[in-house]
């Protein structure tokens, strides 16, 4: 289902404003509830270390065995704070529309490498990248960075705070390609995909030709997706917004059983505005029946 949203409202941005006085309203606000960590984490499958933020709820004295679900974040580095706060917000106390939870963000090292699922030298406009010192180079290793969330840092989060079952990857631009490719071929892996302006021009639609043959008509798919874009594509010669009205249609022709999912379009949002907005409502999306127990 494609939903048209309008610009964001006066209300929405002043909420914005406040919540990015956080670190000051910690010493004064009787509503902060969360600490955050900075972890630098030695990974054998990428051969790198990965500097990683971890957001927690704080400790509920009268509930010490409390557990809580998981979103990893990629392009940490970027939407961490945000998202971070969202969560903070939308849990506290008064507000109460989704469950206090942990929000843990990848900050990149190579992010065209980790993010991207195939080798390629296609640009956004489909013409070939030939330059030695192209921004495409080097690609396709989001396989092997998968592999690293799943081995590595999932087990090191698991291990050392108190998480629930429920995981959500989310992702914006080719982190919103990696988490619909994540859900295409390790489906497993989360229970919630949020994938915000994903490029799926990405090697000549390569994602957006998977999904039309890994998906069955009909076929159980018990996960729940978010996907949205902007005004990419719309007033350029690229097949961005095209592509993702394609992804909408194949999702909605084959039926998937369990599979609830949501299509959010921002007209008037441009590729790095409209996160603030589509995290937002993919948080609301996915916890919309949600009731605190």
């Amino acid at each position: 289902m494609t939903i048209p949203v309008s610009p964001c409202s006066k209300g929405l941005m002043l909420l914005f404003v406040l919540l990015a006085l956080h670190t000051t309203a910690q010493k004064i606000s009787p509503y902060v509830q969360t600490t955050s960590k900075l972890l630098e984490l030695p990974s054998k499958v990428l051969g790198e270390t990965r500097t990683i933020y971890i957001h927690c709820p704080k400790a509920d004295s009268t509930n010490p065995n409390k557990t809580y679900p998981v979103l990893y974040l990629m392009d940490g580095e970027s939407h961490f704070d945000m998202l971070a706060q969202y969560a903070d917000y939308l849990s506290r106390w008064d507000v109460n529309v989704i469950p206090q939870m942990i929000i843990v963000g990848i900050v990149n090292s190579k992010r065209t490498r980790d993010l991207t699922p195939t080798e390629s030298i296609i640009n956004y406009f489909g013409q070939p990248d030939t330059s030695k010192v192209s921004w495409m180079k080097p690609s396709g290793g989001n396989e092997r960075f998968l592999q690293f969330i799943r081995e590595e840092l999932k087990p090191y989060v698991e291990r050392h705070y108190k998480t629930q079952p429920y995981t959500i990857l989310a992702g914006h631009s080719f982190g919103g390609l990696a988490s619909i490719y994540c859900l295409l071929t390790h489906a497993d892996m989360f229970q919630g995909y949020i994938s915000v302006s994903p490029s799926l021009w990405w090697d000549r639609e390569y994602v957006l030709k998977l999904t039309d043959q890994k998906l069955k008509k009909g076929a159980p798919l018990n996960k729940t997706l978010f996907f949205s874009d902007a005004s990419e594509g719309v007033s350029d010669s690229s097949t961005f917004h095209t592509n993702l009205l394609k992804f909408d249609a194949v999702l909605a022709a084959k039926a998937m059983t369990g599979l609830r999912y949501q299509y959010n379009y921002y007209p008037k949002e441009t590729h790095m505005t409209e996160p603030m907005l589509a995290y937002y409502d993919a948080l609301r999306f996915i916890y919309k029946d949600w009731k605190n127990p």
